[in-house]
């Protein structure tokens, strides 16, 4: 169970290392060098749909540029600057630097953004850099923790954050797996695989000549298909989102929130529960829409992920009389848990973060 972190908790001490690393970006450096808060930045743009690039934490001209574009529509000095202000009008994932405060589940802004950055390029983490302290940054920075002696309790404080820029001992970074090809890990299923790579189940299977119902051996090499949906930009994510919230009567600003939360916008990722894609759907839930709301099989892929979500999203608004807190909450923790038992304390801090970004992506 996941607990936000108290509003009035702050470090006390941190380190002036990390405090200065902070303030520079301030400027926003025509510089080709990593400065690991302008991960933060890229992923504030990228939220707006001003940044489609890569989370680099690299000022190039792309980031500088969006800056500018960001500036130009809040009404803010247009000087490409991520000071203050700016920073403050991205909204919450604009603050806080990395620094000034100690991260932990529940915890969302720019400085998880450029935390899940370090630990992207440390190579213990593999999901979205969406600005939120979910259980898979929670167990990256345990791991990283354990890797340097610190102490595995999954909160970055003063020396974890000190820790993060130093030189990194030998880290065992994911093997990419050969294109057209996937190896099955412990915990797979032949259909969150499907899943991860666009297809059906019975493609997959068929593929492969296994029986869908068959044992899936570990370390078996599966042939995948090559899948669009990998390339799909964040921002024609973002127009499919608001297609399909417009088809089906959802407000799209909601919709656009709740699949950055869910995945920051990419499209192939898979949980250990097998749920995919941009709106991280499990099979049930997937079952449930094609075979109970709209009567029909809808393809596995990209544009069919963010269908499907966007019709689940608008039958737990009216289950839920246009609730949107509890329409959330039930998207979060399941409909029949909202009504036996109320918003568990991670459900909440879900809520109130899809309703703080609902403007704001």
């Amino acid at each position: 169970m996941r607990a936000a972190e108290p509003a009035r908790f702050r470090m006390t001490k941190v380190p002036a290392a990390v405090i200065a690393a902070g303030l520079a970006l301030a400027l926003v450096p025509s510089s080709r060098a990593a400065a690991p808060q302008t991960a933060g930045l890229q992923v504030a743009l990228r939220a707006w749909g001003l940044y489609s690039g890569q989370i680099d934490a690299v000022a190039g001209p792309s980031t500088r540029a969006a800056v500018r574009a960001f500036q130009l529509r809040a009404g803010l000095p247009v000087d490409g600057l991520a000071g203050p202000r700016t920073r403050m009008a991205l909204g919450p994932l604009g603050r806080p630097l990395l620094g000034r405060r100690p991260l932990r589940l529940g915890a969302f802004g720019w400085d998880v953004s450029v935390l899940q950055f370090e630990l992207t390029r440390a190579g213990l983490y593999r999901w979205p850099i969406d600005g939120f302290f979910g259980p898979e940054t929670a167990d990256a920075l345990q791991r990283f923790q354990q890797a340097r002696g610190l102490a595995a309790d999954g909160v970055a404080g003063p020396s974890t954050l000190a820790r993060l820029r130093q030189p990194a001992p030998s880290v065992r970074r994911p093997v990419p797996v050969a294109t057209g090809s996937y190896v099955v890990q412990p915990g797979d299923t032949l259909t969150a695989i499907a899943g991860r790579f666009g297809t059906s189940l019975s493609a997959l299977a068929h593929k492969n000549h296994l029986s869908v119902d068959g044992v899936l051996l570990i370390g078996k090499r599966l042939r995948t298909p090559q899948s669009a949906s990998t390339t799909t930009s964040p921002d024609a994510v973002r127009g499919l989102v608001d297609e399909w919230a417009d088809t089906y009567g959802v407000d799209p600003a909601l919709a656009r929130a709740v699949a950055w939360m869910e995945s920051g916008y990419q499209t192939n990722l898979v949980s250990n529960a097998g749920a995919w894609g941009v709106m991280q759907l499990i099979p049930s839930a997937w079952d449930y829409v094609e075979q109970v709301l709209l009567g029909q099989q809808i393809p596995r892929t990209v544009e069919g992920n963010v269908r499907v979500g966007c019709a689940l999203l608008r039958q737990l608004l009216h289950e839920f009389d246009g609730d949107e807190r509890l329409a959330l909450a039930a998207w979060y923790q399941g409909a029949r848990a909202v009504r036996e038992h109320g918003l568990y304390p991670e459900t909440k801090t879900f809520v109130a973060n899809v309703l703080a970004l609902r403007t704001r992506v």
